[in-house]
């Protein structure tokens, strides 16, 4: 049976069965959650967001539109994901620039993920990682800027 608090604020109608949503989180009309999924407390989903099932996503993370995460991937908290590479006040660009995280993949606490970023399948980004290009699928990178120090089996 899908959960959503009472102190949260959920306009989609396309969340999975058996999914959490916690207290204070937001999620925009037309977002897609799948099955299974932990939405945790203080996270933000806007409308062109697609999350697959068995999905974690930890407090004070906010994901922005264009935004697809693939099934089975964990999302440490406060991770920040980007989607402007050029930020300006009230200037908005004529696309956002979307992350693709793929299956399995796992990102630890705080990391911040550039604009335009593709996570590959069962990678692991290390906590605090600044994610500045795309992860190979099994690579495990950490640091500032991100680098692979050594692929999973």
């Amino acid at each position: 049976m899908t959960e959503i608090h009472p102190l949260s604020d959920v306009k989609s109608v396309h969340i999975g069965k058996n999914t959490r949503v916690w207290q204070y989180s937001v999620i925009f009309e037309n977002a897609i959650i799948g099955e299974d999924c932990n939405i945790c407390a203080h996270t933000l989903i806007e409308s062109d967001v697609i999350i697959g099932s068995r999905v974690t996503v930890k407090s004070g993370v906010f994901i922005w539109n264009g935004a697809r995460i693939e099934d089975d991937v964990f999302i440490g908290p406060n991770v920040t994901f980007t989607n402007d590479s050029m930020p300006r006040s009230r200037v908005y660009p004529d696309a956002f620039e979307a992350i693709h995280i793929c299956k399995g993949a796992s990102i630890g606490a705080n990391a911040t993920l550039l604009p335009g970023i593709k996570v590959g399948s069962y990678s692991m980004i290390g906590a605090g990682a600044v994610v500045t290009r795309d992860v190979p699928d099994y690579a495990v990178v950490v640091g500032n800027p991100a680098k692979i120090t050594r692929y999973l089996k």
